[in-house]
């Protein structure tokens, strides 16, 4: 928790992200748990294009919105599994410019079963979600263009 205060008394532009990403986060956590899955995508979809974080005074770079989530994970209750802090980090990134790839893969685990993994790539790398075994996990097809 004092980690948490340290970063909140930086720079007020860092306070208002690293808050605004936490309350993000913690609704998207209560709509994964609360909402159809399609629901919480038509919403997600809806912020996306009417709602902004902030004015564009200054975007904040990718490595900053990275920090943002991980953060705001770790002083989450609970913290926050792999699908919120993609759709966070999706949401994030839209609203400051970018243009992230958001994949859900699938994969057999332990005695045959279905496991899930969601992440975030951007300029082809993995920016949120990184596993050192994610190549065994096969992407389902995008979400993009599709009508929820």
């Amino acid at each position: 928790m004092k980690r948490l205060f340290k970063s909140l008394y930086a720079k007020v532009s860092n306070r208002y992200l690293l808050l605004k990403t936490l309350v993000l986060l913690n609704v998207i956590r209560l709509g994964l748990w609360l909402l159809p899955f399609q629901r919480l995508l038509k919403l997600i979809a809806y912020s996306e294009q009417h709602l902004s974080i902030r004015p564009n005074r200054q975007r904040p770079s990718i490595g900053k919105l990275v920090w943002l989530i991980n953060t705001a994970t770790h002083h989450s209750p609970g913290g926050a599994k792999c699908l919120a802090r993609a759709l966070v980090a999706k949401i994030l990134f839209t609203q400051f410019g970018y243009s992230p790839n958001f994949k859900i893969g699938v994969a057999k685990g332990q005695e045959n079963r279905l496991e899930a993994h969601a992440w975030i790539e951007y300029q082809g790398r993995v920016v949120i979600g990184h596993l050192s075994d994610l190549s065994r996990f096969i992407p389902l097809p995008s979400l993009e263009g599709i009508s929820l």
